[in-house]
């Protein structure tokens, strides 16, 4: 039976989940996570929307390519708190929809000039990204503890 998110005890354990989170991207320790990307050889056996689709589908599902950030086992665990099918499918799709957006930057690849571009693009925002998600994650802590507490 599952604790319904609005419920003190999952806001409290969604909120110590956010915390330990931020510890744990804030500091030196890796997250556990599989050590696999979509598979290369795709680029030269499918069409650039098949691989596109299929890159998007595992980036979007969360835990099949590289974990990086403690947010995606939050999500996977707002997912279990939410009391409820509909709840968790609304906080899946939310991620993977924004997981999957993360491909933008990439849609206008048509050369390895672009491809180029589109790294060092990609490099700049990787510190600003960062702090965004360790804010987040800091933001998802206090109102979780603060609706728990109210």
């Amino acid at each position: 039976m599952a604790i319904p998110l609005g419920s003190t005890p999952a806001l409290a354990l969604l909120a110590v989940a956010a915390g330990a989170g931020l510890l744990l991207d804030a500091g030196p320790v890796r997250l556990p996570s599989v050590r696999r990307q979509v598979d290369e050889r795709w680029l030269r056996t499918y069409r650039g929307w098949v691989y596109g689709g299929g890159f998007g589908l595992q980036l979007g599902a969360g835990m099949t390519t590289i974990v990086t950030t403690s947010a995606v086992y939050l999500t996977f665990a707002a997912a279990a708190l939410s009391g409820g099918v509909r709840g968790g499918l609304v906080v899946g799709l939310a991620f993977g929809l924004a997981r999957a957006w993360t491909l933008a930057p990439a849609s206008s690849v048509r050369s390895p000039g672009a491809l180029l571009r589109a790294d060092a693009f990609l490099r700049r925002w990787e510190a600003p990204a960062r702090r965004a998600s360790l804010a987040a994650l800091g933001g998802v802590a206090l109102a979780a503890l603060a609706m728990a507490a109210a």
